[in-house]
């Protein structure tokens, strides 16, 4: 959509439109809601002073990205926003190519920008790297890297903070905007320059401090001496839902050609009354009544693995005063906020900053504590390094609590949870296990609890699937035989792939003609991937032949390939076969839908046996 010749009201009626979209697509298919609806003039005022065909338009996170999706021919398709086979609910160079970047983790942008922004020198051109950045991403260190880098090089790059909830500085209000667009504007940086060009070229030697602090008194007038202090120039805070204000500042800012921040403040869910302001619940949506604001009931009431492990370890904190706890950004979408709220003294959320909570809590089990990390499968990755110098190196007992292992859904690629497993199992002090069911969860934190040395329990989104055998307390390595058969098969599940091996041998056995499978298949829950019951897997290799494989995770390095290894090793004389998740990314819908796609259903695995 070309709004390059729209005037101010023909802008605001655009804004309204996009507005009104949103609202309707949102509200039957969920997604991010609240910061998407804050950002609409932002990205108008983008699309209005960039070139979308060739500035690269950088979105951190990218849940505020509907409206450049929008923009940029996908009106119609919007319709399929975050369903099987339709638009991502990120961006995604894949849908389109005004899409820079993929971005579903936060705090990638400015590293992106600068990254642009050295290409586009080398290359001789004009093109201006544009970023979008939301004030929560503020909050990771990865920003200030490159930060620290950006305003070291003073290449072109425009950053737009778009603040909605944090202050990142107390406005001093008009005069502050009057003066912070004086000090980027043509006579500030003119006077700068030769204020640079005389001390340099004609004053005395020891006078140079006085014209610095001359520079440095105008600064303090303003609220981005952060910014400025690391060589960024600082516009605002301006009206961030003014189009003709945001437009005159992305101008200016533009036209600097050199590094600025344009700090903007918008409000969550604006043009949406009811979402409008500082609520965490309209962040992430799912379907909901536009008139009302209610959201959809979910059937069925069974407890999700999040609230059955945040009881736990509520449960286990009031017990013992040792037990304490971080979660980075996710409070409540991890269970923490019970946790932070009774105990503030002992739960922390620190933000979006996951490699500084794993080894802040890798002190705190030195000093007598027993952390418990509480982080999505997929924000674990952002504190690899941190997990295997920090806390596996000094064997800590330091517990991980894996949020979303397996498929999440609508989220897609950026956020399925498949390669904790294949990132953890081959560090030294590492445990990992995986509780089947509601039950055994309860029982893997207090397992996490007293094991002295480092391990990692994963957990499913949503609901456990509920199972008629008898829950047991983990025994270190001791994995556990639910059901004995006759047959030469064994079904091998870990955490929640225990279920789908259950279902898949009710099926096998029910699809069954002529009596040619009708003896009964062994099941075991497995229960750890590190260490493995070595003793009960020879046991299993003299009598089972073949051995199928059910867990929630990535084929390479997963589960199977734990127990290929052991039987290379052993020289044991069996067949394997994984039902884990193939070498690709996954992408986004419908979880029944992906697996359907995938070919894990039960009733595709019990036809595939």
């Amino acid at each position: 959509m070309n709004i390059k010749n729209k005037n101010i009201k023909e802008l605001e009626e655009l804004a309204s439109a996009i507005r009104d979209r949103i609202i309707e697509v949102v509200s039957k298919n969920g997604g991010h809601f609240s910061s998407t609806l804050g950002a609409v003039e932002l990205t108008i005022g983008m699309h209005k002073v960039f070139d979308v065909n060739h500035d690269p338009f950088i979105f951190d996170v990218s849940h505020q990205s509907y409206p450049h999706k929008l923009l940029t021919g996908r009106w119609e398709e919007f319709e399929t926003l975050r369903q099987f086979g339709g638009l991502s609910g990120f961006t995604k160079p894949k849908e389109s190519e005004f899409d820079y970047f993929v971005a579903g983790h936060s705090s990638t942008s400015i590293s992106l920008a600068v990254g642009a922004a050295k290409a586009i020198a080398l290359k001789g051109e004009k093109r201006v790297p544009v970023v979008m950045i939301g004030d929560g991403s503020m909050t990771s260190g990865m920003i200030y890297e490159a930060l620290n880098e950006l305003g070291d090089l003073k290449l072109p790059v425009v950053i737009i903070l778009n603040d909605n909830e944090m202050s990142i500085a107390k406005p001093i209000g008009a005069m502050s905007k009057h003066l912070s667009k004086l000090l980027a504007g043509k006579f500030y940086q003119g006077f700068r320059d030769k204020v640079d060009y005389i001390v340099r070229n004609y004053m005395p030697e020891g006078t140079d401090y006085i014209a610095k602090r001359i520079e440095e008194s105008m600064k303090l007038i303003t609220p981005g001496i952060i910014f400025e202090e690391m060589g960024i120039d600082y516009i605002g805070p301006i009206d961030g839902h003014d189009i003709d204000e945001v437009i005159d500042t992305l101008e200016l800012a533009k036209n600097l050609g050199k590094p600025v921040i344009v700090h903007s403040k918008t409000t969550k869910g604006k043009g949406y009354e009811i979402a409008e302001g500082h609520h965490e619940h309209w962040h992430g949506v799912g379907a909901f009544d536009i008139e009302t604001g209610e959201f959809e009931k979910k059937s069925g009431g069974a407890k999700s693995a999040t609230a059955v492990y945040s009881d736990a370890l509520l449960a286990l904190a009031r017990k013992k005063k040792s037990v304490v706890g971080v979660t980075a950004a996710m409070p409540s979408g991890t269970g923490m906020d019970k946790l932070i709220e009774e105990f503030p003294n002992r739960f922390w959320d620190v933000a979006i900053a996951e490699q500084h909570a794993v080894t802040s809590m890798a002190a705190m089990a030195k000093e007598g504590f027993n952390p418990f990390v509480t982080i999505y499968s997929t924000f674990l990755q952002r504190g690899f390094d941190q997990i295997v110098h920090d806390v596996c190196l000094m064997n800590l007992p330091v517990t991980f609590a894996i949020d979303r292992a397996g498929i999440v859904g609508a989220d897609g690629e950026t956020h399925h949870g498949t390669f904790d497993i294949s990132y953890l199992r081959f560090i030294p002090n590492m445990t990992l296990l995986a509780p089947r069911d509601t039950k055994t969860l309860e029982f893997a934190v207090e397992f996490g609890y007293e094991l002295p040395s480092p391990c990692a329990i994963r957990y499913p989104r949503g609901a456990f699937e509920e199972l008629d055998f008898e829950s047991t307390k983990f025994e270190l390595g001791k994995a556990e035989v639910l059901k004995e058969g006759s047959s030469n098969k064994v079904f091998i599940g870990y955490g929640a792939g225990v279920s789908r091996a259950v279902a898949t041998a009710k099926l096998y056995k029910s699809n069954c003609q002529d009596n040619v499978c009708d003896e009964d298949i062994t099941i075991v829950d497995l229960r750890f991937v590190k260490p493995l019951d070595k003793e009960l897997l020879k046991e299993l290799a003299i009598s089972k032949k073949e051995w199928y494989i059910f867990s929630d995770s990535q084929k390479e390095g997963g589960v199977a390939s734990a127990i290929l290894e052991f039987i290379s090793d052993e020289k044991l004389n069996v067949q394997i076969t994984s039902f884990e998740y193939e070498d690709e990314f996954i992408q986004h819908g419908d979880t029944k839908l992906l697996e359907e796609s995938l070919k894990i259903l039960p009733s595709q695995l019990a036809q595939k046996i």
